[in-house]
């Protein structure tokens, strides 16, 4: 790859795309690496050569997501290429991107979540108050926690035993709510007064100091991690979105079926919701190998 063209498709970047410097030295990096592999200016290069490139970087143990970036790197470089008359054909236009596997959740066991109910009473008054309803909506409800900070007041009328949900794409869905939910929302609701500055009224269910009026989504995990702390557990493994995704695998465990599960949390594509099968399916693999006395038996 000529620095004329290397510098041209870097300066196309920050001045058609607007592009941040850290993107265009990332852009940088992953260029100038492929064409250190590939031994030759980059701008000549075949598909067989760049094909060869992204194989030999799996075969060297780099992450499918490392190898995807890089292609999309190539890509856009081509595109350039052919746009600008450096070439007048792009060899990385039928790349194909390497399969990612898609990460299964972090799981919390019931016994695990019974440990950090248990933590929720060693705080005091309206401090763990508000906790145990938090908890109470992420574990106990499934909701997102841009859901949870979202909740206003009208949202949580006293008795009512379900809430109506904004998710994703201004979606609307309906979330029955349990006696404990239900009960840990009204003894909130009435002790909330407390965190109103000044006396004034919030619309808010979990009104704050911050500038949006109330909890910030990083307020929340911030909360979880110190409750995670007094439960004994590590805090890298407490988070709202991990809070839900127990709430989702403990209900199939339960024998929950995928539909139902789809319309709790929310989802667009009972696919997205199907992830959980797998976790599920892979701590049943994990009893049998663990527990049963065939298990470890070696052949002799």
């Amino acid at each position: 790859m000529t620095v004329c063209a290397l510098d041209a498709f870097l300066e196309a970047l920050v001045v058609e795309r607007g592009a941040a410097a850290n993107t265009v030295s990332a852009y940088r990096r992953d260029l100038e690496d492929a064409q250190a592999t590939l031994g030759g200016g980059l701008e000549t290069a075949r598909e067989a050569d760049l094909r060869t490139y992204l194989a030999g970087l799996l075969r060297a143990g780099r992450s499918p997501r490392t190898v995807s970036r890089r292609r999309s790197a190539l890509r856009q470089f081509f595109l350039f290429c052919t746009a600008e008359g450096y070439r007048g054909d792009n060899p990385a236009d039928r790349l194909d991107a390497p399969k990612i596997g898609r990460p299964l959740p972090r799981h919390l066991g019931i016994e695990e979540l019974g440990a950090i109910i248990e933590a929720i009473e060693s705080y005091d008054g309206p401090a763990r108050l508000r906790l145990g309803c938090i908890v109470e909506l992420l574990y106990g409800a499934g909701l997102r926690v841009s859901e949870l900070v979202g909740l206003v007041m009208s949202d949580v009328p006293p008795g009512r035993g379900w809430l109506t949900v904004r998710g994703k794409g201004g979606r609307e869905r309906v979330v029955p709510l349990g006696d404990h939910a239900r009960a840990s929302i009204d003894a909130w609701t009435a002790a909330r007064n407390r965190y109103l500055v000044g006396g004034r009224r919030s619309r808010w269910l979990f009104p704050s100091r911050s500038k949006e009026g109330h909890l910030t989504r990083r307020r929340v995990g911030q909360l979880l991690d110190e409750l995670a702390v007094r439960a004994g557990l590590d805090p890298a493994r407490v988070s709202p979105h991990v809070m839900r995704h127990a709430f989702a695998s403990h209900l199939l465990e339960g024998g929950a079926d995928l539909r139902s599960l789809q319309q709790l949390l929310g989802h667009a594509d009972i696919a997205t919701t199907q992830i959980y099968t797998h976790v599920v399916e892979e701590q049943l693999r994990r009893a049998v190998f663990d527990h049963h006395p065939l298990a470890s038996r070696s052949d002799s």
